[in-house]
């Protein structure tokens, strides 16, 4: 009976995720699509992205997967389920979980290192129309290897260095040596994958801070304000339009006589003609835009929008509060600096880790929230990259449009979603660490002295929800915790992370308010557009 019930709620939470995975893939081959430019499309680079883009989707999925398990293991009053009464049987759901992280991880690593940046300086050496499909494979390779390196010097480095001192100081460099290896077969090589992975998290934190921070506070305003009206653009466009080509007879009438311009008049002769022919591409586009269907819709579903736009500015909020909370928890009752900011349990207390709790006993609205939250974080990064695009520092390297973004762009799009989707984690942790941690799994109180430091909490119920202070025989940790806190100087510069998302948050709405409402086709026209790109599109 303990096999059947364990068995059953094993297929119910790995169904779940194979159907969110088909939904995934379904998505992802959408979305890029939607987006990658028909006229230099390619099917190695599409198939990276497409793939690429699931991993990042996938592995995000897999932490609500990991909470599910954790917490089916007992009942609500915080005893353990008859499958799960023995130990083993407990490990080997964990491991299970453990593998699964290995896989994905493992494989983000394979695509950042090595496949994307494969695929990217293949499709760099194809704008050489001199070089044959030889050299240009040789010369990606030979980028690649750079890249490789760095993987197996941060691999080496997690492998090698020891997170405890070896139990006598007065040993040889041999055994100190064979010290070293017996802890790296004895973690099963969780040390330099956890390093390896922390590294990229810490990349993942930058862009998180620049576009997840951004798309949060841009997306839900852009719902609420809208954008302007396309009869209205069209009237300003033409009018636009007469005045440029009035400046530009008013030019040309100075060398009706046969005298030269002057090389100012040609300059601004150059400027206006380049101006107008962007206002026209503008034309083009808000006629398409005005007869478009989906405008019609999208103008029917105002109402909607506004909503769905104050549902997520009150979400965003509710986020920056509870990191906000959570971070000051740190502050003023954790260990210390040197500890990575590890706290005790939960002292203040946080909306969000309160809510997941309260919706515990109604399975399966807290799974169905903490997926929604993961899912959250990774839309308005995609949002945030799409109305920024991709920068290197003051640089603008790509711009993210519909039916017009370059292969590269895309695989740099998929790798920057890769790198936030390692940093979701820990963000959804310091949102709610208590129930990222263990769950909805709450402990017996069968021996009151070991209660000392949360003596507090006590009451006449005999059990409470697991914290850092109980017995690791009462609570099973989700691995996420494992790869999130296994190096305590990545957890310091994840804290302070956390404070630099706050303000970037901040700092990204209060542009967004000043800012007026956007063009029913921002982005789609730019100066340095091509003709072609242009009609292709418009076609």
């Amino acid at each position: 009976m303990a096999a059947q019930s364990f068995l059953s709620e094993s297929v119910l939470g790995w169904s779940i995720f194979s159907i969110v995975l088909l939904a995934i893939l379904a998505f992802c081959w959408i979305y890029i699509r939607k987006f990658q430019s028909r006229q230099e499309s390619e099917v190695v680079s599409t198939i990276t992205a497409i793939c690429a883009l699931a991993i990042a989707l996938i592995t995000s999925a897999l932490l609500p997967v990991d909470i599910f398990l954790v917490s089916f293991m007992k009942h609500p009053n915080g005893t353990y389920k008859e499958w799960a009464a023995n130990n083993e049987t407990r490990e080997q759901i964990e491991n299970t979980v453990l593998h699964g992280y290995y896989t994905l991880y493992s494989i983000i690593l394979f695509c950042v290192f090595l496949w994307i940046p494969f695929v990217y300086f293949y499709y760099e050496e194809q704008d050489d129309d001199n070089m044959n499909k030889c050299s240009q494979v040789k010369n990606a390779l030979k980028y690649t290897v750079g890249f490789a390196i760095v993987c197996v010097v941060l691999l080496l480095i997690g492998a090698f260095v020891p997170l405890e001192a070896p139990p006598s100081q007065n040993s040889t460099q041999w055994e100190k040596v064979q010290y070293l290896f017996e802890e790296l077969g004895s973690s099963h090589g969780l040390p330099a994958l956890a390093f390896s992975i922390s590294s990229l998290t810490l990349i993942g934190m930058l862009a998180v801070i620049t576009y997840t921070a951004y798309g949060m506070s841009v997306m839900p305003l852009n719902l609420i304000k809208g954008t302007r009206s396309v009869m209205y653009e069209r009237l300003e466009n033409t009018e636009d339009i007469d005045d440029v080509e009035h400046q530009i007879e008013r030019l040309k009438s100075k060398c009706q006589d046969g005298r030269p311009l002057s090389s100012r008049d040609r300059h601004n002769l150059q400027e206006l003609e380049s101006k107008l022919q962007v206002l026209q591409r503008r034309g083009r586009h808000l006629e398409i835009a005005e007869r478009n269907c989906c405008t019609k819709v999208g103008s029917a579903l105002r109402p909607f929008k506004i909503l769905l736009g104050i549902v997520f500015i009150l979400v965003a909020l509710l986020f920056i509060v509870a990191l906000f909370i959570s971070n000051l928890d740190k502050a003023l009752h954790s260990a210390g600096i040197s500890s990575g900011f590890i706290i005790f349990g939960t002292n203040l207390t946080n909306p969000l880790n309160e809510l997941l709790l309260v919706l515990q006993p109604v399975f399966p609205l807290d799974y169905i929230l903490i997926t929604v939250i993961t899912m959250y974080f990774l839309f308005t990064s995609m949002a945030g990259i799409r109305n920024m695009g991709i920068w290197f520092f003051w640089i603008r390297l790509y711009k993210i449009r519909p039916k017009r973004t370059r292969p590269q762009a895309l695989l740099f799009l998929c790798m920057i979603l890769l790198l936030i989707v390692l940093h979701t984690s820990y963000m959804i942790y310091s949102l709610a660490p208590q129930y990222v941690m263990y769950g909805s799994q709450k402990y017996l109180i069968e021996n009151f002295k070991c209660f000392v430091f949360n003596f507090f909490k006590l009451s006449n119920t005999p059990d409470f929800h697991c914290t850092f202070l109980s017995f690791s025989d009462q609570c099973t940790m989700t691995r996420t915790y494992l790869f999130l806190h296994k190096f305590w100087f990545f957890s310091t510069i994840y804290y302070f992370g956390n404070w630099a998302f706050i303000g970037a948050f901040l700092i990204g709405l209060v542009v967004s308010c000043c800012r007026g409402k956007k063009s029913v086709i921002e982005g789609e026209v730019e100066a340095d557009d091509s003709d072609i790109s242009d009609d292709e599109y418009v076609h």
